[in-house]
């Protein structure tokens, strides 16, 4: 079950990669850096990506879980969301799954197309083996899972309504507790589930397009859709990513020895510096996630506290792909009460730094020392490093990445030397069980993981 969640957070990144292009459409679309016709072009551009949710889920989704990340499965996918919207909505026209039946979809369209993507039939129905077969197993799992829908998803809606009416009614509290587990879920990459509720399905913002009602759902959707309300479940990365990691990277310099201080401040400067101006984290993360468990746990609940505090002060900030700095301007006019991420996210870089400083003192964390003397692999071709250091190409089964982490599947994981993949750049090791490794690379990762495949077919 673990490992099935862990693909699906994996996959969820495929469609979640198109919101920063959508994100800049609305954006451009606001009227106030283009007008007239050039202006509803792009709004409506962007429109259609957020309006398409479902599908974009179901498509990536079933892409993603796919074994070699076929368009069979992906097409599979579309068909299946199609056809379960079709079939629900002419049971009950009242139910609206959201981004949950392109979830749906998407494993089932994945799950269906691993299982019969190479089925061979008699000769006389061979044309529809293979890869066809999938389309048409997937049409009717959608009918049925549309039937499903179209009586019982008004209980599930009825569940997902009291979860959301619990979270929010806690208030302050309640973004706390989705900030904190935001960030302890990072190292399972189960985070990207979690987020998928809050961002797509947690709560309802109608609004009318063309005559038309139409219902945004989910918080990083309905700011886009002009909500004012939303953004309660983004604000406060801002502050973490912007300002907090980067206080928490110079406490890790300074607490670091003299002779190690160079190295340790080319990592953390880039790694800060990505933070800041992307949102990705995980780079910063993984530097002391193991090293250092009880400093992660800190930056977990300052990030909790984080969020808290911007929903307390009434701010909503969005953002289309991650809290960096790009976000924050693009999204800068649609945000209520930005300036004030300013102020706080200097408070929190203090708070980030004179926490983290006495922890790695206290504690004589000592994130670099052993790292700085770690041998560098001699080779010209990375690819055919990370082969070996996977135990050779015959223990590989699969190759595979999300933003910043190689995602493997092998035959068996014991034996392989973390220390080799440090030498390749590696900021963390992760094992989710015996035969699945995740080596977190950075922003490389999907590069790495597209080289390895070449050489492993040469």
């Amino acid at each position: 079950m673990f490992s099935l969640f862990e693909r699906i957070g994996k996959a969820l990144m495929t469609p979640i990669a198109v919101l920063p292009v959508a994100a800049l459409l609305l954006r451009l679309g606001f009227g106030d850096i283009f007008d007239g016709q050039i202006a509803l072009v792009m709004k409506s551009a962007g429109e259609a990506v957020f309006s398409n949710l479902d599908l974009l889920f179901g498509v990536g989704i079933a892409y993603g879980l796919s074994k070699n990340h076929d368009g069979a499965a992906a097409l599979s996918g579309a068909i299946g969301v199609l056809i379960a919207k079709a079939v629900y909505t002419s049971i009950d026209e009242n139910v609206n799954m959201g981004v949950f039946v392109g979830i749906i979809i998407g494993v089932l369209a994945g799950s269906l197309y691993n299982r019969f993507y190479d089925i061979k039939l008699p000769e006389y129905l061979g044309f529809f083996g293979g890869k066809r077969f999938v389309l048409i197993v997937t049409s009717f799992a959608a009918i049925f899972a549309g039937v499903l829908a179209g009586y019982f998803w008004h209980y599930a809606q009825s569940g997902i309504d009291t979860f959301s009416d619990a979270i929010i009614g806690l208030e302050a509290w309640g973004t706390f507790i989705y900030g904190t587990l935001n960030r302890l879920l990072i190292p399972l990459g189960l985070h990207h589930i979690l987020n998928s509720v809050f961002w797509f399905q947690l709560g309802d913002y109608s609004y009318i397009k063309e005559g038309q009602e139409i219902i945004a759902h989910g918080d990083l959707h309905r700011f886009f859709a002009g909500d004012k309300t939303a953004g309660v479940y983004m604000s406060g990365f801002y502050i973490v990513m912007m300002f907090g990691l980067p206080g928490m990277a110079l406490a890790m310099y300074l607490g670091t020895a003299k002779a190690y201080r160079k190295k340790a401040g080319a990592i953390l400067g880039g790694v800060a510096f990505t933070s800041f101006l992307t949102g990705i984290t995980e780079p910063m993360e993984f530097l002391f996630l193991f090293e250092a468990p009880l400093l992660f746990i800190v930056h977990a609940l300052l990030t909790g506290l984080a969020l808290a505090l911007a929903q307390i002060f009434d701010i909503h900030a969005g953002f289309g792909f991650s809290a960096g700095f790009i976000d924050y301007l693009i999204n800068y006019k649609l945000a209520a009460r930005p300036l004030l991420i300013l102020p706080l996210g200097i408070v929190f870089a203090l708070i980030y730094f004179v926490a983290s400083y006495y922890v790695i003192k206290y504690f004589r964390v000592k994130l670099f020392d052993e790292s700085a003397e770690t041998p560098k692999l001699q080779t010209d071709n990375d690819a055919l490093a990370f082969i070996n250091a996977l135990g050779g190409a015959d223990n590989i089964v699969h190759t595979d990445a999300c933003i910043t982490r190689l995602r493997m599947r092998l035959k068996q994981n014991k034996g392989l030397k973390e220390k080799a993949f440090i030498a390749l750049g590696a900021k963390g090791i992760i094992r989710p069980d015996d035969t699945s490794i995740q080596i977190v690379l950075g922003t490389k990762a999907q590069h790495v993981a597209e080289s390895i495949k070449e050489a492993l077919k040469r």
